[in-house]
C-alpha cells in the first residue's frame, strides 16, 4: 500500500495567529514618541487642592499649577508631564494616590 503524499496546508495554532494580529504596527508603540500624563476634571477635589498636588508633586509654581488646574477645571483635562513611558506610568500612579484622576498616552 503506498502512502498518500497530498499538499495539506499547513495548519496554525491559535496563539501564532494572536500575535500576528497583536503585533500589527498600528498598535505597536513608536519608541520615539513621548509620553505624557494627563489629569482629567473631577467632581471631587477642589481646585485649590489640585494645585497643591501641581505644587508638592512636581513642583511647579504657583502661577504654573494655578495655570493647570484652571486647564483641567475649563477644559477637562492638562497635560502635566512628558517623558518616558515609565515615568509617566509613575506620575499616574502618583497621582491617583493623591486621589486626582490621571491617564498617560503617547503625545502624537
Amino acid at each position: 500500500m503506498q502512502a498518500r503524499t497530498a499538499a495539506v496546508p499547513p495548519v496554525r495554532c491559535a496563539a501564532a495567529v494572536e500575535t500576528e494580529r497583536s503585533a500589527t504596527p498600528s498598535e505597536v508603540a513608536d519608541p520615539d514618541v513621548p509620553w505624557i500624563t494627563l489629569v482629567h476634571n473631577d467632581p471631587v477635589n477642589l481646585m485649590s487642592y489640585v494645585a497643591y498636588v501641581f505644587q508638592s508633586y512636581f513642583g511647579f509654581s504657583e502661577a504654573k499649577a494655578n495655570q493647570l488646574m484652571l486647564d483641567v477645571h475649563n477644559k477637562g483635562r492638562a497635560v502635566v508631564s512628558s517623558g518616558t513611558r515609565e515615568e509617566m506610568e509613575r506620575d499616574v500612579q502618583a497621582m491617583h494616590g493623591y486621589g486626582l484622576w490621571a491617564t498617560l498616552r503617547q503625545d502624537r
